[in-house]
């Protein structure tokens, strides 16, 4: 199964870390047939100084279709494919923070728990296909695939 990660990937103090909602990482890795493409071009925008991050909770998200289905391969892809990715703990302080934008916005436990996750680590911005994280997240989250679909 997967390595338990309890930091950042080291050398990554001078990136700028955009963490990645699960939706993202499960329409590029199964090749959503409208999402996929658009995932995989907002990606492909990415500065050099920019990292990708993801935590736990992404790929706990991630491995459920492939788990309940029973598809081995998918799931060897996702847990070769989180790799590519830095790494952010999911520390105490990241559920305090959640708590408080579930009261506050009435964000989805996940949704909150993404969020605080970005938050707490202080990424650049946080990137999503929905609109629910994008009101809460102030201007911080970007929903990256609204426009290229408009």
């Amino acid at each position: 199964m997967l390595r338990s990660k309890t930091s950042a990937t080291p050398g990554t103090d001078d990136m700028a870390l955009i963490y990645l909602d699960s939706c993202l990482l499960i329409y590029a890795c199964e090749a959503h047939p409208l999402f996929g493409p658009l995932t995989l071009a907002a990606m492909a925008r990415k500065q050099p100084e920019e990292q990708f991050a993801i935590s736990p909770l992404t790929c706990m998200e991630c491995l459920v279709k492939p788990l309940h289905s029973g598809n081995m391969g998918l799931q060897r892809y996702y847990e070769s494919s989180f790799a590519c990715f830095t790494w952010l703990p999911l520390h105490d302080e990241v559920f305090d923070i959640a708590a408080k934008l579930r009261a506050r916005h009435g964000l989805r436990t996940p949704d909150a728990l993404h969020l605080a996750c970005a938050l707490h680590h202080d990424c650049q911005a946080m990137w999503t296909n929905g609109d629910r994280l994008t009101a809460a997240g102030h201007g911080f989250v970007s929903n990256v695939l609204k426009a290229d679909r408009d």
